[in-house]
């Protein structure tokens, strides 16, 4: 994994299917049987990720950078 790629991960547990985050990032983020899915686990810094975490009603998304810092949602 590059150093400056960032990590998406879905808590699909959590996850209300709400679609948030595939309108705000449908590059990054696709409904698989009603609940979100990360298209990929990395990717390369993108602020729509940022967004689709930050405007998840449940916060089911997380973003890690490549250090482990937690990115999203803010805490």
């Amino acid at each position: 994994m590059a150093e400056d790629k960032w990590r998406i991960e879905v808590d699909r547990g959590s996850c209300i299917g709400s679609g948030m985050c595939t309108g705000t990032a449908p590059a990054h983020f696709a409904l698989v049987d009603g609940k979100s899915s990360a298209i990929h686990e990395y990717a390369e810094p993108d602020d729509a990720v940022i967004g689709a975490a930050e405007s998840c009603p449940a916060e089911a998304i997380r973003v890690w950078a490549a250090n482990g810092t937690v990115l999203a949602p803010e805490q």
